[in-house]
C-alpha cells in the first residue's frame, strides 16, 4: 500500500472518530437538555439550571431536575387539553435535596402546580429520597391547563434541588351530589408571641372554655338544618366538630385582616385529620382575645374571616368575642340566627367558586346595594336565603348557581375507576422524539413572529 493510500486511509479513520465524537457529544447535550414538549419558566433569571440527569434517577428514564442556586420560583410546564368539569389527577415521583423557602410558608418547595394560578399540590421541602406527589384538580370551564412541575410557589421563592420523575395524569368521576362534608376545628389554645404588625412583640396565651366548646356544638346543629333551609334543599352538610388540645403556636398577618389562624399555622394541628378523611370545607375557631384577663385585642373588626383555602378546600377563621358574656354565638330571643357567621364564611367560598368559573353574581357583602338590610335579631337571613336560591329581589337571578353546590374539592375518591392519559408521556421512539423536537421548534418561531 502507497503512502497515499495510507494518508487518505487515516484521514478518513479520523474524519469518522470526530464524526462519531461529534455525535456523542450532541446526543449528551440534547439528552442533558432536552426536556421534550415542557417549557421553562422562571420568575428571576440566572438563578437556576433545569436539565436532565442520568445519574439520580427513579425508574430507567433520566430524571427531570431543577436547580435554584439562590431563591427562585422556577417550573418546566406543558398545556394539555382538558374536558371541562371533570376530576384530574397527577402524580409523580420527587427527590429533593436542601429545598427550603424564603418566606417560610408551607404553599412552597416542591410541587405540582397549575401555571398563573393558586392551584397546587402539597410541597416538600428538605431533604427526601423519591417521595409520590399527588395533585388532583377539577378543570371547571377550562378546556386546557399549563400543568407544571416546580421548585417556588405562587407566593413563595425556593433554593435547594429537585429532581421529578414518572409522571401520570388520570381522568376521574366527578361527584355531583351536594351534600358537604364539613371539618370544625377548635383550638384550645394560643401561646405565642407575635413577630409582626403593630403588637410585635406581645405574648399571647388565650385559652378556650367548656362553655366555648358546648356553644359552638349547638351552633353547628343549628347550621346543619340552617344550610337545608336558606338554601332551599340545594344544599346539605354533614360535619365533625373536633377539639384540638394542642397548642397554637404561631398567628400570620396582614394589613388588610391583622392577625389570623393562617394555613401554615394550623397545618401542624390538623392535618392528619385532612389526610384521613375527605372534608369539603374547614372552619377553625379560636379566641384572639380575652378581656376578663386583660388580654389585648387582636381583632375587632371581624369575627368570621373566609375565602382563604387549605390545599384546595376552602377555610375560614371563626373568631370567638373577646367579651365572654358576649352572647353573639347564644340561640336567645333577642338572636334567632346565632349560626350566621358560620354560613357567611361558608358562602363567601361558594361565591369565589362561581367568580373563578365566569359566573356573574351579586357580591356577598353587597346585600345594601340590592334593598336588605341587616336585622337585629335575624341578621341578613333574609339576604342569605335569596342569595342561596337565586332569588334576589331585582338582581336579575344573581345569587348561586347550582354550579356553587356541586364545586366541592376533588377527592380521592373521585379516581375508583380512573381513565389513565398519556398527555405527559415522554416519547416512546425516534419518530416521537422527532415530533417533539418539530413542535418545539414551531412553537419557537411563532413566539418570534
Amino acid at each position: 500500500m502507497d503512502d497515499n493510500k495510507k494518508r487518505i486511509d487515516i484521514k478518513t479513520i479520523i474524519y469518522f472518530i470526530v464524526i462519531i465524537i461529534i455525535i456523542l457529544i450532541g446526543r449528551y447535550i440534547y439528552c442533558k437538555y432536552n426536556f421534550y414538549d415542557y417549557l421553562k419558566a422562571v420568575r428571576e433569571e440566572g438563578k437556576t439550571s433545569f436539565t436532565r440527569d442520568s445519574s439520580v434517577v427513579y425508574s430507567d428514564m433520566d430524571s427531570y431536575k431543577i436547580e435554584n442556586k439562590d431563591y427562585n420560583d422556577a417550573f418546566f410546564y406543558k398545556e394539555i387539553s382538558v374536558e371541562p368539569y371533570t376530576a384530574y389527577k397527577v402524580t409523580c415521583m420527587v427527590k429533593t435535596e436542601n429545598v427550603e423557602n424564603q418566606a417560610g410558608e408551607i404553599t412552597g418547595g416542591a410541587q405540582i402546580s397549575i401555571n398563573n394560578s393558586i392551584e397546587c399540590s402539597r410541597a416538600l421541602t428538605g431533604t427526601n429520597d423519591w417521595t409520590e406527589l399527588t395533585f388532583m384538580f377539577n378543570s371547571n370551564n377550562r378546556t386546557s391547563v399549563e400543568l407544571g412541575f416546580r421548585l417556588g410557589g405562587y407566593e413563595d421563592y425556593s433554593k435547594g434541588t429537585v429532581w421529578f420523575s414518572d409522571f401520570k395524569i388520570e381522568e376521574g368521576s366527578m361527584d355531583y351530589d351536594t351534600n358537604w362534608n364539613i371539618a370544625c376545628f377548635i383550638i384550645d389554645n394560643i401561646n405565642t408571641t407575635l413577630t409582626e404588625g403593630d403588637k410585635a412583640g406581645t405574648s399571647v396565651d388565650i385559652e378556650v372554655s367548656s362553655d366555648d366548646i358546648s356553644t359552638i356544638r349547638k351552633d353547628l346543629s343549628r347550621l346543619e338544618n340552617s344550610i337545608k333551609e336558606i338554601s332551599g334543599n340545594r344544599m346539605n352538610i354533614t360535619y365533625d366538630l373536633i377539639e384540638i388540645k394542642d397548642t397554637l403556636t404561631t398567628l400570620s398577618y396582614n394589613e388588610t385582616n391583622k392577625y389570623y389562624a393562617g394555613q401554615k399555622d394550623v397545618y401542624p394541628l390538623i392535618d392528619e385529620y385532612i389526610q384521613k378523611e375527605e372534608y369539603d370545607y374547614i372552619f377553625v375557631v379560636v379566641r384572639f382575645g380575652d378581656l376578663s384577663k386583660s388580654n389585648e385585642t387582636l381583632v375587632e373588626d371581624w369575627i368570621g374571616l373566609g375565602s382563604m383555602e387549605y390545599e384546595q378546600i376552602g377555610y375560614s377563621n371563626i373568631r370567638l368575642p373577646d367579651d365572654r358574656d358576649s352572647e353573639i354565638y347564644e340561640y336567645s330571643s333577642n338572636n334567632r340566627f346565632p349560626e350566621e357567621v358560620f354560613i357567611h364564611e361558608l358562602l363567601h367560598t361558594l361565591e369565589r367558586n362561581e367568580i373563578e368559573n365566569g359566573n356573574d353574581i351579586a357580591e356577598l357583602h353587597d346585600y345594601a346595594n340590592y334593598g336588605y338590610k341587616q336585622d337585629s335579631v335575624y341578621g341578613l337571613k333574609e339576604w342569605y336565603i335569596d342569595y342561596m336560591q337565586n332569588t334576589i329581589d331585582g338582581g336579575e337571578n344573581k345569587g348561586l348557581t347550582e354550579f356553587a353546590y356541586k364545586s366541592k374539592p376533588i377527592h380521592e375518591s373521585n379516581f375508583n375507576y380512573p381513565i389513565e392519559l398519556d398527555d405527559l408521556d415522554d416519547p416512546d421512539n425516534i419518530i416521537e422524539e422527532i415530533s417533539s423536537i418539530i413542535r418545539r421548534v414551531v412553537r419557537l418561531f411563532n413566539k418570534e413572529a
